[in-house]
C-alpha cells in the first residue's frame, strides 16, 4: 500500500530499460503557459522518463510564476508511463500537510508481522488479477483468499491494540509504521471511534499514510451510509481540499473516495465541491488516460445534477466537454 512515486509497478519492462513516456499531463496551470513548463521539463512523449526527478522539479520551479512542482510516474498507457506534472503557481490554492511526527511509538510486533504478510499477499493478488474487494462491512475484504485472511486477522488485532495503533499513527517518526497503523485502524470494531484519527492522517506528510487513511475512511463511509444508526460521520473537507494537491496520487485518491462519498447526492457536499474544487475537477476530467479521468468526470456529472445513467452514456459516447460545461453553469441555468 505504500505509494510508489517513481517506480512503475506492473509494467513489463526489460531489465535495465528506462520506462518511456506515453502521456504527459500538466495540471495546476492558470497563468504560466504550458509551453514554458514543457520546455523546462525537457522531455516529450516517447522519451524516457527524466533520469533525475529532483533535477526536473528544480528546473520547473525556476520558471517565473512557479512556486513548487512535483513529478509522478503512473502506470500505464499502452505499456508506457504516464508522467504527471503538478505545478503550483504563486497565489494558487495549496493543500497543507501536517508536520512530520518525531515520536518513538512503534507497532506491536504481531501487527507489523501481519501487515508485512498482507503486503506480500496484495502483490501476489495484483499479479494474479484478483484485486477486487468488498467494503460493505466498513473495511476492505479482498477477493483473494490469502490477502482476505490477513484482513480478517486485522479485526482482532485492531481491537486488541487500538491505543497502540492510534499512538503510532499520530506520533511515530517512521512513515512505514504510520502507514501500517492507518490501514489496520480501519478494521477497528467500532468504526466511529477511529474516524478522527484517520481524518487527521489524511493530512500526514507521507503519501503512503495519506493513501491508507483515505482507503480506510472510504470503506467506513460505505458502512455509515448503509446504517445511519451507527453514528459514523466522515468530514469531507480535507478530501475536497486534497483535489488541489501538487501530487497526482493525492488528487486521484481523493477523487476516487469522493465518488463513493457522493453516491447519495448530498447537495451540501456537491455545492462544496463546486465552490472549492471545480477547476481542479475539470483539469482531471480532461486527462487523457481514461481510468484516471473517470472519477473527476463522475463528480462533475453529479455537480451538474445529471442522473447516473446519463453520466455513463456521456462517458461512453465521449461527450466529456458537454458535461464539463453543464457542471460549470450556476445550478438554476443548467
Amino acid at each position: 500500500m505504500r505509494c510508489l512515486i517513481w517506480t512503475l509497478a506492473g509494467v513489463a519492462l526489460a531489465a535495465g530499460q528506462t520506462p518511456r513516456i506515453g502521456i504527459i499531463e500538466i495540471y495546476g496551470l492558470n497563468k504560466v503557459p504550458a509551453a514554458k513548463i514543457r520546455a523546462a521539463l525537457g522531455v516529450r512523449e516517447g522519451d524516457p522518463l527524466p533520469s533525475s526527478k529532483a533535477e526536473a522539479e528544480e528546473r520547473l520551479e525556476a520558471v517565473p510564476g512557479v512556486v513548487r512542482a512535483a513529478l509522478e510516474a503512473a502506470c500505464c498507457e499502452d505499456g508506457k508511463a504516464i508522467l504527471y506534472v503538478g505545478v503550483e503557481e504563486r497565489g494558487a490554492p495549496r493543500f497543507e500537510y501536517l508536520e512530520e511526527p518525531a515520536g518513538k511509538a512503534d507497532l506491536p510486533a504481531e501487527v507489523a508481522l501481519a501487515y508485512g504478510g498482507f503486503l506480500e499477499a496484495v502483490e501476489h493478488a495484483a499479479r494474479e488479477g484478483t484485486y477486487g474487494e468488498d467494503l460493505t462491512r466498513g473495511h476492505s475484504l479482498m477477493v483473494d483468499e490469502h490477502a482476505r485472511a490477513f484482513q480478517l486477522s486485522f479485526v482482532e488485532l485492531a481491537a486488541r491494540h487500538l491505543e497502540e495503533l492510534r499512538a503510532t499513527l499520530k506520533n511515530s517518526a517512521d512513515p512505514e509504521q504510520r502507514a501500517a497503523a492507518a490501514y489496520v485502524l480501519g478494521y477497528a470494531p467500532v468504526k466511529r471511534l477511529v474516524v478522527n484519527d484517520l481524518q487527521s492522517a489524511v493530512r500526514d506528510p507521507d503519501p503512503g499514510v495519506r493513501g491508507n487513511a483515505m482507503r480506510a475512511l472510504g470503506a467506513i463511509a460505505v458502512l455509515g451510509a448503509s446504517d445511519p444508526e451507527l453514528g459514523i460521520r466522515v468530514e469531507l473537507t480535507w478530501f475536497i481540499e486534497m483535489l488541489h494537491s501538487l501530487r497526482w496520487t493525492d488528487r486521484n485518491n481523493a477523487a476516487v473516495a469522493l465518488v463513493n462519498f457522493t453516491e447519495k447526492r448530498d447537495e451540501r457536499v456537491l455545492a462544496h465541491l463546486r465552490e472549492r474544487a471545480l477547476p481542479a475537477l475539470v483539469e482531471m476530467a480532461r486527462w487523457k488516460h481514461l481510468a484516471h479521468a473517470l472519477p473527476a468526470f463522475i463528480l462533475l456529472g453529479r455537480i451538474a445534477g445529471l442522473p447516473e445513467t446519463e453520466i455513463q452514456e456521456a462517458w461512453k459516447s465521449g461527450e466529456r466537454e458537454s458535461v464539463i460545461a453543464r457542471a460549470g453553469k450556476p445550478p438554476g441555468k443548467r
